[in-house]
């Protein structure tokens, strides 16, 4: 299972690729809250949720509990569907963005059958769906090499006993408090982020201290071959610290705090408010 946030319209939804079965799963209540605008998308589920479980529908059978990324970091088990349930939820719920939520979702399959044939193709995607966001070359090219380095470090705690999803976040919680001197809910609420993906909205200075803090620590635990948790709590305190020194150091000099409250969100953005209940 690879947890990933798909982006629809600059809103992000949780999902999570099954590697055995082939297939992708989405969070309902991200679907929901994008079908509906609503300010509480739970409460919305939870009501059509036991209306469509009254009637027997096949919906609710078929919807599955996987573990996905909340906005305090941690990750939780969630109601999730896969693309031909999503769209069955979308006939469930009345609303103006039905259309094009079935051709996101129509486009997401056929991407990912691209990928799978060619796997360069994902990376091509990634960089086209960022300069649609209007975000600059310089920017993308440090965003993806940014990922990279994320990955093989990923990689490295996968290979050394570290399994779970929530021992990934709290290394990851480690590296980040250590470099930033905040956690990463924190910085989240500084750019008054929510469910985005906090990295998609870091300035340029942002990206690349923490690419540094992440390669510290995995050459780091690679020199001791860091293995199991504590291990590599240490690793990743230690590469951490590496990334704040020079941060520091970069910040006596120019005067200028790296770690902002800027984003990359709308500045103007007009919603239609849609009643929360739901119509029997």
């Amino acid at each position: 299972m690879k947890n990933e946030l798909k982006v629809f319209e600059q809103n992000n939804i949780r999902s999570v690729y099954d590697d055995e079965h082939d297939k992708w799963y989405f969070s309902v209540v991200d679907l929901v809250a994008i079908l509906t605008e609503s300010e509480k998308p739970a409460n919305y589920w939870k009501v059509l949720k036991s209306r469509l479980k009254k009637e027997g529908s096949q919906l609710v059978t078929n919807c599955n509990q996987l573990k996905m990324k909340a906005a305090d970091g941690k990750f939780y088990k969630t109601d999730a569907l896969d693309v031909e349930g999503c769209l069955r939820l979308v006939q469930s719920v009345p609303s103006p963005k039905a259309e094009p939520v079935k051709l996101w979702l129509a486009k997401v399959g056929y991407e990912r059958m691209k990928e799978m044939a060619d796997p360069s193709t994902a990376i091509d995607r990634a960089r086209e769906t960022y300069k649609k966001l209007g975000r600059s070359e310089k920017w993308i090219q440090q965003r993806m090499m940014g990922q990279e380095t994320r990955n093989k470090l990923t990689d490295y705690w996968k290979d050394h006993e570290i399994t779970e999803s929530e021992e990934f976040a709290i290394l990851t919680n480690i590296i980040h408090q250590e470099w930033s001197g905040l956690s990463v809910k924190e910085h989240k609420n500084l750019k008054g982020l929510k469910s985005q993906n906090l990295r998609d909205h870091m300035s340029e200075a942002e990206l690349i201290f923490t690419a540094l803090a992440e390669l510290s620590t995995r050459q780091i635990a690679e020199s001791e071959n860091a293995t199991g948790m504590e291990e590599n709590k240490k690793s990743a305190k230690r590469g951490g610290k590496i990334a704040r020194e020079a941060k520091e150091k970069l910040e006596l000099e120019t005067g200028q705090k790296v770690v902002s409250d800027s984003n990359f969100l709308p500045k103007q953005r007009k919603t239609k408010q849609i009643s929360n209940k739901v119509e029997s």
